[in-house]
């Protein structure tokens, strides 16, 4: 864990606050300077103090881009080699730093604090700005640990929750925290507190390398990723879905050790089972599989606790099977999972990329016939005629600008905000606030197409703070560490040299990466449609007693909160049992979820 506290006054950072917040870090090692106006302490698993008085914490597993600095981390360790560079280059450190890591620096001598997350967010850092300083940890549980920063949640946390079905950064769900985004760094200099973008990708689409060579490069990187992931093969074991990441990893490892575990999570429900992928993955590379199916009584079972066990309210349902599949690695005697998290948001792989190409599309007719001739007659065909309706949601979509239009199918697009929110609630609320958000990240990258701004989008909202947060917290909790190949650095550099129309051909997904792994990978495995670990929540509740009365007790308990309409909460209920079962189940999944974690973490 990383912490740590800023002051420009030393009476604000006094023995018994630095306590409070190690206790929150659960850290083993703390360290407090301080001279006669200004005091920092800081606590992490790897600290370095240079002479100076600068007080360097780093956690992860980075690497460095200079040899020199690479060698000094293998000498002395990583936080040392943070202290060296930062003494040469300044904040411009950061720019020689690479692969999971976060750090914090405290500098009295320039009255500096600086915090940061590497570039995808793999290791995530929350702060609090106080009266007369910061407070900086890796989780929001450590920065509540500070007597000043307080348990208030916000309104707009929770409604950002609904939306996103997790609290996306730079916000939190309480008040007076925020979290840093992939790719961002926090500096508070001379009492002044700023968050900046120290990097962001540069895509390539003029690589002249020809699809051999290519092919090649990729399959030396995956190997390397995985071999630089796993310190001892006889302790590490692979998340194994059947998809073409999991079956990736789990490959590049078979290769590289005998006697490879995999571990894979089944549903004995229909259109959501995809052991038979993992069996085939585990029989082509000869990898021992352990399986274990998930039961609506699980669910039952494990949802209060995993709901709870998060610093903010995290929707994703998947994250109970990753908990049940770290688990049953932890309870064959592995000590790491390494995770197949990435190659879609790398490589093109969502479904959603081929289908706002399609939206696209759409704006190569010319203007003026689209406006004057084509909506108006499809505008004025009769409604209820399924092909008429297609055409009318399809211009109606085609009209709406990325990003905008991923939201779609969103709950909150969906619903009137206020037909789900009680009316007090929503005056506290910015309700556009997300859109603005999602915007601001969407046109961060410069001279991008626009299937690479939606894999950079999808770095933050999809992997940073969604597939990481669950996949890292789940592993946690079973008492697993993971460590994600698909996503070191060396690949997503890689990536970003990859023409788009090589990434995605048409509507075939991962087009480049399928030709490239063709003839190594099981041919099931390259055909297969994307699906992962997604729980039949709402089919199961259908019919699953014990699964309804969690549920269902849950919504009745949020009316006592005031936030929600409760007509809403109870038409939810009506919507699922008549309704799309899985759609609606998703939505009670999510409810559900903030109930539990509000009555936990709110008093």
């Amino acid at each position: 864990m990383l912490g740590g506290v800023f002051a420009t006054d030393a009476n604000q950072v006094d023995r018994e606050t630095l306590t409070s917040i190690s206790r929150g870090l659960n850290s083993s090692r703390e360290l407090l300077i301080s001279n006669s106006d200004r005091c920092g302490a800081i606590s992490s698993d790897s600290l370095s103090a240079m002479s100076n008085g600068v007080v360097v914490a780093l956690v992860g597993r980075p690497h460095w881009n200079i040899k020199e600095l690479q060698d000094h981390a293998s000498r002395e360790g990583h936080a040392s080699a943070l202290s060296e560079a930062y003494g040469k280059y300044g904040t411009a450190c950061i720019d020689h730093i690479e692969g999971p890591f976060s750090a914090l620096i405290l500098d009295p001598n320039d009255n500096r604090a600086i915090a940061v997350t590497d570039r995808l967010g793999l290791q995530p850092v929350y702060y609090a700005e106080l009266r007369n300083g910061v407070v900086f940890s890796s989780s929001a549980s450590g920065v509540l640990g500070h007597p000043a920063v307080g348990k208030e949640l916000r309104e707009d946390g929770i409604y950002d929750y609904v939306y996103f079905h997790m609290v996306p950064s730079p916000v939190s769900i309480y008040k007076r925290i925020k979290k840093i985004p992939a790719g961002h760094l926090v500096e508070l200099s001379d009492g002044c507190l700023n968050q900046k973008n120290y990097w962001t990708p540069q895509f390539l689409e003029d690589n002249q390398e020809d699809l051999p060579a290519l092919s090649e490069k990729l399959k030396y990187l995956l190997k390397e990723s995985v071999k630089d992931a796993t310190d001892d093969y006889s302790v590490t074991g692979s998340f194994l879905s059947g998809g073409l990441d999991s079956s990736t990893v789990a490959g590049c490892m078979s290769e590289l050790h005998d006697n490879t575990e995999a571990f894979s999570i089944g549903f004995s429900a229909e259109g959501y089972d995809e052991m038979a992928f993992a069996r085939i993955t585990a029989k082509h590379f000869g990898i021992h599989l352990n399986e274990y199916y998930v039961t609506p009584d699980d669910v039952v079972d494990a949802l209060p606790v995993i709901a709870t066990s998060y610093d903010e309210p995290f929707g994703n349902s998947s994250a109970l099977p990753a908990y049940f599949c770290a688990k049953l690695a932890k309870d064959h005697g592995m000590a790491r999972l390494l995770g197949g998290d990435g190659g879609d948001e790398l490589f093109a792989g969502n479904e959603r990329y081929a289908k706002q190409g399609v939206f696209e599309a759409y704006h190569k007719i010319p203007s003026s016939f689209r406006k004057y001739m084509l909506e108006p007659v499809i505008r004025h065909l009769p409604k209820g005629t399924t092909l008429f309706d297609k055409a009318r949601s399809y211009i109606d979509q085609a009209n709406t600008p990325l990003p905008d239009r991923v939201q779609t199918y969103n709950f909150l697009h969906q619903h009137n905000p206020a037909e789900i929110f009680s009316s007090e609630f929503l005056t506290a609320v910015d309700t556009d606030a997300p859109l603005r958000l999602q915007r601001e990240t969407y046109s961060r990258p410069s001279n991008a197409s626009t299937l690479n701004r939606m894999l950079y989008f999808d770095w933050q909202y999809t992997l940073a703070d969604n597939d990481i947060r669950k996949v890292s917290h789940m592993c946690a909790v079973a008492g697993v560490e993971v460590t994600y190949p698909m996503l070191d650095e060396r690949l997503l550099r890689f990536s970003l040299e990859i023409p788009s129309n090589l990434k995605l051909k048409g509507s075939n997904l991962r087009h480049f990466y399928k030709l490239a792994l063709t003839n190594w990978l099981p041919q099931e495995t390259i055909d297969k449609r994307k699906q992962g670990f997604g729980l039949p929540f709402g089919v199961w509740m259908q019919n699953h007693k014990p699964l309804q009365e969690l549920a269902y007790n849950s919504l009745l308990e949020l009316k006592k909160t005031h936030v929600f309409n409760n007509g809403f909460l109870d038409h939810a209920i009506e919507l699922h049992r008549k309704g799309h079962a899985a759609y609606y189940g998703e939505l009670i999944w999510i409810l559900t979820v903030l109930q539990l974690w509000m009555e936990k973490h709110s008093r």
